[in-house]
C-alpha cells in the first residue's frame, strides 16, 4: 500500500492506492484527482506555529533610556524566565527560543533595574515594544562563551541550554542580547519580542514539592540579596550531610568580608534534590553516574571543572524559592568546582578546601572577577592581550596613568609594583607539574590536599617579606597570564587560597550586593 503523509501533519496520512491493483494508464488518469485531493488537506488543515516572534538581527534596536522605571507601571510581581537555545562555533552564535514561562515572584530590586555595572562577556536588555523604553538590564557569562574559546569550538558545532530571568512585562517587549565586540564594547547580536499574553508563553510556576531549608532570611526578597544552594549527589539518606554542608559553606562566605559586613541584605535558602545514589560523574577517574542534576567533573576536559549543562532542571528546582544567585554543593571529596557570572557556582563540599573553593567562585559567579592566578592549567585558551580587560580586578595596564583602581593606591606605592615575581613563579609551576603527576597516577585525594597546605605554607613565607604586601598596586601576573597582566594585590583568594579578597575584589562585590538590595 502506497501512503503520504502530510509536511507538518504526521498525524495524517492519505492512503493513495494499492500498486498492485493499477497499471501505469490507471495511474495517469488518477493523478490530477490524487493531486487536487492533496491541495485540499493541505490547505483545510493550517500547520501550527510557534506564536513567540523571532527577529534574529545584529542590528541596532531602538531604545530609549529613561534610568531606572517605576517598577509598577510595567511589570507585574513575578518572573519571567526565557530558555534558549545557544549555538555556534569558535566564530559564529545564534539564538533560538524554548519557550517563555513563569519562574516564581520576582526576586530582584524593584528600585534597580537598569544595570551599571555592564559586568560580563553578555549582556541583555528588555524594551518595551510600543515605547522602545529601557525597562530592565543584565550582564551575564555563559557555558557556550566559555566553550567557544575551548579547542573543540574551531571543529565543531555546540548547543547550550541557558535562561534570560527578569520581571514579568505588562506588555509586549523586545529582548536584546549584546557581545563584547574586539574594542570590549557591547554589540547587539541578536533580540526577539515576547508577548506575555501570547498562549505559548507559560504563565503559571512550576508546582512543587522539594524541601526548603531556610539557612538566613533578613527581609523581603526584593530588597536583599537572595541566594539558593542546591545539592547534587546527596542520597536520600545523605540529606543531613546536605543541610550541614549548606550551613558550614555559608556560614564561610558570611564570615568573609565584604560579605561579613553585608550579611544583612543577604537572605539565604536551600532546595533538597536527593539522589538514587551518592556521588556525581567523574569521568577522568573513570566513575560514571547520574545524578539529578547531572553535575559532572571533566567540563571541557579539565579534570577540576565540575558544572551542569542540564540548564532546564536547575533551573525549575531553584525556583522553589527566590533567587539571584545560585550555589550546587557536589557531594564529592575530589578537588574540584566552577562559578560562571549570573550563572552558578560550583563547589566540591567534602574537599579539605571547600570553603575556599566556595568563596572563590562566588567572586566570579556575583562580582564576575577574573581570576589572577596563572601557573594553573585552564580548559580554554587564553587570548593574546590585545586591549584592556572589562573586569574589574585586572588590567593590562597600557595607560597606567588611568588605572581602573587608582584611587586605592597610594601615592609611595609605584605602578608597576615590584615583587619577587620569578621565584615564586618558579615555585608554582613545580607545584602545577606535582599536581599532574598526582593526577596522573591517581593517587588519593589526601595527597592532593597535603600539597595545598605545603604550598599556601610556602606562600604564606613569601608574602611575609614582600615590602608591598598589604598595599594596592598593580602586580604583574594575572588573569592566566604569567606577563602583561596585574592584580591589584600581592596576594587575594582570587589569586592564592587564602581566604580574603583584596580591596578592589571587595569594592566590585559590594556594588553587587547593592544592587539586588536597595
Amino acid at each position: 500500500m502506497l501512503y503520504i503523509e502530510l509536511k507538518n501533519q504526521p498525524e495524517t496520512r492519505i492512503l493513495l492506492l494499492n500498486l498492485t491493483e493499477f497499471n501505469v494508464r490507471t495511474m495517469r488518469r488518477i493523478c490530477p484527482s490524487i493531486i487536487l485531493l492533496l491541495f485540499m488537506f493541505s490547505c483545510a488543515v493550517p500547520t501550527k506555529k510557534n506564536n513567540i516572534p523571532l527577529a534574529q538581527t545584529i542590528s541596532k534596536t531602538e531604545t530609549l533610556d529613561k534610568g531606572d522605571v517605576d517598577f509598577s507601571n510595567w511589570f507585574q510581581d513575578k518572573t519571567m524566565r526565557l530558555d534558549l537555545y545557544h549555538t555556534g562555533t569558535a566564530s559564529e552564535e545564534t539564538f533560538a527560543v524554548d519557550k517563555a514561562l513563569s519562574d516564581g515572584i520576582w526576586s530582584g530590586s524593584r528600585k534597580i533595574l537598569i544595570d551599571k555595572l555592564e559586568l560580563g562577556p553578555y549582556f541583555f536588555e528588555v524594551i518595551d515594544k510600543e515605547t522602545k523604553t529601557l525597562l530592565y538590564s543584565r550582564g551575564f557569562a555563559s557555558i557556550f562563551g566559555e566553550w567557544q574559546s575551548t579547542p573543540e569550538a574551531a571543529k565543531v558545532k555546540g548547543t547550550f541550554h541557558e535562561s534570560l530571568r527578569f520581571p514579568w512585562p505588562q506588555k509586549p517587549v523586545t529582548v536584546v542580547v549584546k557581545k563584547r565586540n574586539a574594542e570590549n564594547k557591547f554589540a547587539e547580536i541578536w533580540n526577539t519580542d515576547i508577548d506575555p499574553a501570547n498562549r505559548q508563553v507559560i504563565p503559571v510556576d512550576r508546582p512543587h514539592n522539594e524541601k526548603i531549608d531556610i539557612v538566613a532570611e533578613n527581609g523581603p526578597a526584593s530588597e536583599k540579596l537572595d541566594i539558593v544552594i542546591l545539592g547534587d549527589g546527596y542520597s536520600i539518606s545523605e540529606m543531613e550531610k546536605f543541610r550541614n554542608d549548606v550551613k558550614r559553606l555559608s556560614g564561610a562566605l558570611l564570615n568573609t568580608e565584604p560579605f561579613k559586613s553585608q550579611s544583612k541584605n543577604i537572605n539565604i535558602r536551600a532546595v533538597e534534590t536527593p539522589a538514587l545514589q551518592s556521588g556525581v560523574n567523574k569521568p577522568h577517574h573513570g566513575i560514571f553516574k547520574r545524578s539529578p542534576l547531572s553535575v559532572s567533573y571533566s567540563t571541557f576536559d579539565s579534570e577540576r571543572y565540575a558544572l551542569t549543562f542540564d540548564n532546564k532542571t536547575v533551573r525549575d528546582v531553584a525556583s522553589a524559592v527566590p533567587y539571584d544567585f545560585m550555589v550546587i554543593l557536589i557531594n564529592e571529596r575530589t578537588y574540584g568546582g566552577g562559578g560562571i557570572y549570573n550563572l552558578y557556582t560550583t563547589v566540591a563540599a567534602d574537599n579539605k578546601f571547600s570553603e575556599y573553593i566556595m568563596v572563590h567562585e562566588m567572586g566570579h559567579h556575583m562580582a564576575a572577577l577574573a581570576d589572577e592566578y596563572y601557573t594553573s592549567a585552564v580548559a580554554y585558551e587564553v587570548p593574546k592581550i590585545t586591549v584592556e580587560p572589562w573586569e574589574t580586578n585586572v588590567t593590562a595596564l597600557f595607560d597606567k596613568q588611568n588605572l581602573k583602581w587608582k584611587d586605592l593606591v597610594d601615592k609611595d606605592t609605584p605602578v608597576p609594583t615590584p615583587w619577587e615575581k620569578k621565584v615564586f613563579d618558579d615555585f608554582g609551576y613545580a607545584i602545577q607539574k606535582q599536581r599532574d603527576s598526582i593526577r596522573a597516577n591517581h593517587l588519593p585525594e589526601t595527597v592532593m590536599e597535603d600539597l595545598f597546605v605545603r604550598q599556601m605554607n610556602k606562600e604564606n613565607e613569601f608574602f611575609s617579606t614582600e615590602k608591598f604586601k598589604d598595599k594596592v598596586g598593580a602586580f604583574e601576573g594575572a588573569n592566566y597570564n604569567q606577563t602583561g597582566m596585574y592584580r591589584p594585590q600581592l596576594d587575594c583568594i582570587m589569586y592564592s587560597r587564602h581566604n580574603v579578597f583584596c580591596k578592589v575584589c571587595q569594592r566590585s562585590i559590594n556594588n553587587v550586593i547593592q544592587q539586588y538590595s536597595r
